[in-house]
């Protein structure tokens, strides 16, 4: 029996060597990923960035008044800080998509820093939140939080760092 020679992955492989499902369950992940960070991120921070011209509402400085938070870095800082950190996270997943980072073979470098860069600004509207005594918005973020440690879990178990059957790893 002659053994055959491996097959050399190119680059711009859409489908690679695993099974229809394989495929599905991958593209459907990407998909997902691009769809809810980058649009969950677009729309926060455009909102604070362009709609509102970097000022918050009256009930956010409201909320904020002689806490910690309106002293440093102020609360019109600290809303551009958030606003800069979300519209970051979706310049970050567009960087990923020009880059390719969504072919099956291709490191996903951009997409995980992205995701990264969510969790610190997931704990920056936490600490806030908390700050204020916002208990419940504190426990909502601490829920996407540990979502978000899911997806770069997730991300960073899909093809190239797994083989392209990535499903049926661990089955016979």
């Amino acid at each position: 029996m002659s053994a055959q020679p491996e097959q050399k992955r190119g680059d711009f492989a859409v489908v690679g060597k695993g099974t229809l499902w394989d495929g599905i369950a991958y593209w459907a992940i990407v998909v997902g990923v691009y769809l809810m960070v980058g649009g969950l991120f677009f729309y926060s921070g455009k909102e604070k960035l362009f709609d509102d011209h970097g000022h918050p509402p009256a009930p956010i400085v409201q909320q904020f008044k002689g806490t910690f938070i309106d002293t440093f870095p102020g609360t019109h800082a600290a809303w551009i800080i958030l606003g800069v950190l979300e519209f970051g996270v979706f310049a970050i997943m567009v960087l990923s998509l020009v880059l390719g980072e969504f072919l099956p073979h291709r490191k996903k470098y951009a997409m995980q820093v992205a995701l990264a860069v969510a969790l610190v600004t997931f704990a920056c509207l936490g600490f806030g939140e908390t700050s204020t005594g916002q208990f419940s918005g504190s426990a909502s973020l601490y829920q996407y939080f540990g979502a978000t440690v899911v997806i770069l879990i997730l991300v960073s178990l899909l093809p190239p760092n797994r083989p392209d059957d990535w499903l049926r790893i661990g089955s016979k």
